[in-house]
């Protein structure tokens, strides 16, 4: 039998919001402590023990300097760059065809300056451009193509080097669009760049929640 010490901490710690309002002090320990004994199934006999180890972690938060605060989260994304793109499409690829191919259209697309995203996955690519492309690319890949994605926007969180240093800021950044209700359809990073991939129709709700940002949209 696991202690119900332990399991009140795995259980706080696969829920980062209540993690999060633990840090902030704006928990009811009382309805939590029901909320944890209810989901684990615990007996309600158990229910004065989950709330003292509410109460222990909490204490270990607040004692805990590698802790890293919300502001500091912040300060680097405030401090980010942030660029839009619109009229992007994903297109999903069968791993079978030849790289020559991919390196073909790659090549071309980037001669004219245009942006190209090729992401590797265990079966397939997922290449990210602009739409303008996408008949040539259906006419090169043909039956190798197994899902197009149209309307798509691809925002950039460009940050400066201190990301490398503050934990939980990309955590932080999606857990916003989660919050939100956004969908993130693609995701990658290259250093400090952090590209996300959404439904040009959730572009409104992004703009509102990252207000704290100046938007630069081409």
């Amino acid at each position: 039998m696991i202690p119900i010490t332990k399991q009140t901490a795995k259980y706080i710690s696969e829920h980062p919001s209540i993690k999060d309002a633990m840090k902030k002090g704006v928990v009811n320990y009382s309805k939590l402590s029901r909320l944890i004994a209810k989901d684990l199934g615990l007996e309600k006999t158990k229910m004065e023990a989950v709330l003292i180890a509410c109460r222990r972690y909490s204490e270990k938060l607040s004692k805990d300097s590698s802790e890293i605060q919300e502001d500091q989260i912040l300060d680097v994304l405030k401090k980010s760059e942030l660029e839009i793109k619109n009229k992007i499409v994903a297109i999903i690829i069968n791993k079978k065809l030849y790289m020559d191919n991919l390196l073909d259209i790659e090549k071309k697309i980037r001669k004219k300056a245009d942006m190209f995203y090729a992401i590797e996955g265990t079966n397939v690519f997922t290449i990210i451009v602009s739409e303008k492309y996408l008949e040539e690319i259906k006419e090169m890949f043909k039956k190798n193509i197994l899902k197009i994605t149209k309307d798509q926007v691809m925002i950039t969180v460009k940050s400066g080097e201190d990301l490398e240093n503050v934990p939980g800021v990309i955590s932080y950044l999606y857990s916003l669009f989660a919050d939100n209700g956004v969908n993130i359809m693609e995701t990658m990073s290259c250093w400090t760049d952090t590209i996300i991939v959404i439904n040009e129709e959730d572009l409104g709700k992004v703009m509102n929640f990252l207000k704290f940002w100046s938007f630069l949209i081409i």
